[in-house]
């Protein structure tokens, strides 16, 4: 082996004779070599090296004999039983390393502290620094086997947390207050009431700065979820006495939009936890409103109240009687959905459409057998306008549900009745809308479109879009537009009601309502 020249002399450099064997690799090399590759690969990358540097199969081996981490896949017929017999044989007798002979291999085997076997099955005969090398490269493998477990059950505690969360989401939305407060409290914070909802739009790698930012500015009184729905959202709930009362200046959505140069912020009016799903509708709408502006972001516009507000009076009873025949449904099966299962899946798909199956977490085909039996059961049409409004706004009027009394299994209404012609309480959904609070509240809700800044095709244009039961092709062709034409004059009008209409959770069935209602007066 050629040695360099010691460093306080001068002198030529001697060059390597050409054709000369190559310097022998040291140990300290291989030790290197092996702490640098768990550093930079893991373990993977390191039992790959391993088995390439002895011409063999090197892996990681539970006390069962079987493979949980391999440079090359696990080992082949005999080489695999003898790796299991000599890792079981290892474990059993608690000693920290092992040879085994087979018939044309050697198994080499060292315990790992809590973290497997390292086994290494190598041709006959071995290479006679093979358990030296094995011997040294144990300690980084077992100390690199830990710091990947450990990321992998924080992954799994991440994962656990965030569907937990997305579960408080929904219950809040379904009106199951008292669950929804237990599962939270076991999350931290607890839910605030009352609360301002922020829904922030941002990029999907921003979204922990952003979350960052909102726990510095809340002191983590504020309880954050990720929107299982679009990817892009993080829904903000914000104890009231920590969000701005002022609507002109906002601190903490200036400050969560200032995170990245697309990001935007939505904020609802005051409410309690009980109003929690109008809550998330105000914020959205503000969204749509937000994009629009240069400070991006908005608060909701403290015009019309809810709809379910303004007809709770003339609506309790008829809202009741149209969704008897769902709250007494009991399944035919028990593995099919019940009453309150089917009563979130219309909610769900009222407010996000064809997005309900990420909400819900099941397949588009489950979610239309379950809304063609939600039809079955109420008499409804979900594909009408009309019918959607109707049960949108009896969904909202009746946030608890009711006691399912005793019913036949499969119970369902006549079908062909309407919402507009059941007999449902004290009268129909027509009696409901001309009652004085759904009247006013109409008005207020359409004026923007007759209004100054109204441009003279606004009111016509939802109107069309209403009648089209708010399809856009439809709606262009009946305007004489193309569809990019009227999703431009949608948008504009999107800023003027400050609402959403083309994205879920859209404007669409209160504004049907409230045509209706107009109509009627």
């Amino acid at each position: 082996m050629l040695r360099r020249t010691a460093p306080q002399r001068r002198g030529p450099v001697i060059q390597p004779v050409e054709g000369a064997p190559a310097p022998d690799r040291t140990r300290s090399d291989d030790i290197l070599r092996a702490h640098r590759l768990a550093h930079t690969g893991g373990s993977t990358a390191l039992l790959r090296w391993l088995g390439t540097r002895l011409g063999g199969w090197t892996g990681v081996l539970d006390p069962d004999g079987d493979a949980v981490a391999a440079g090359d896949g696990p080992p082949a017929g005999p080489e695999a039983a003898l790796a299991a017999r000599g890792a079981a044989e290892l474990t059993a007798r608690r000693v920290r390393s092992a040879v085994l002979e087979g018939a044309g291999a050697t198994a080499l085997l060292f315990a790992l502290d809590g973290a497997g076997v390292l086994a290494a099955v190598l041709p006959r005969p071995h290479p006679p620094a093979a358990s030296t090398l094995l011997a040294d490269a144990a300690v980084p493998l077992a100390l690199v086997l830990r710091a990947e477990r450990a990321a992998q059950r924080a992954e799994r505690v991440d994962a656990a947390e965030s569907r937990a969360r997305e579960a408080v989401l929904h219950l809040l939305m379904n009106g199951r207050l008292s669950v929804a407060r237990q599962v939270a409290e076991a999350l931290t914070p607890a839910l605030p009431d009352p609360l301002r909802m922020y829904v922030v739009e941002c990029p999907v790698g921003r979204r922990a700065a952003v979350t960052r930012i909102c726990e510095e500015l809340t002191a983590r009184r504020a309880w954050l979820v990720r929107c299982p729905v679009y990817v892009r959202h993080l829904i903000v709930l914000v104890p009231t006495d920590l969000a701005a009362t002022s609507t002109d200046h906002d601190p903490l959505a200036e400050a969560l939009v200032a995170v990245a140069p697309d990001c935007v912020a939505g904020v609802s009016e005051e409410v309690h936890l009980g109003q929690a799903p109008a809550a998330y509708t105000q914020a959205f709408h503000a969204l749509a409103v937000a994009r629009g502006r240069g400070e991006r972001h908005a608060r909701f516009g403290a015009g019309a109240p809810e709809p379910e507000l303004a007809a709770h009076e003339a609506g309790a009873g008829w809202a009741a009687a149209l969704l008897a025949p769902l709250h007494r449904y009991v399944p035919r099966r028990p593995q099919d959905p019940g009453a309150q299962e089917l009563r979130a899946t219309a909610h769900a798909w009222l407010g996000f459409a064809s997005h309900a199956t990420r909400l819900l977490k099941i397949h588009r085909n489950t979610l239309a057998t379950r809304l063609r039996l939600v039809e079955s059961v109420l008499g409804l049409d979900l594909d009408r306008l009309a019918d959607q409004a109707a049960l949108s706004l009896a969904l909202r009027l009746t946030p608890g549900g009711a006691a399912a009394g005793p019913a036949d299994p499969g119970t369902t209404a006549p079908s062909g009745a309407g919402p507009s012609t059941r007999a449902a309480g004290p009268g129909t959904l027509d009696d409901v809308l001309r009652a004085a609070g759904p009247a006013a509240w109409a008005r207020r809700q359409l004026a923007p479109l007759t209004g100054p800044d109204a441009p003279p095709e606004a009111w016509e244009t939802v109107r069309t879009w209403l009648r089209h039961d708010a399809q856009l092709a439809p709606t262009a062709a009946a305007l004489g537009l193309s569809v990019p034409g009227a999703r431009k004059r949608l948008t504009r009008i999107e800023v003027l009601l400050e609402r959403s209409l083309l994205q879920s959770p859209s404007a669409r069935h209160d504004l049907w309502l409230a045509y209706r209602a107009q109509e009627l007066a």
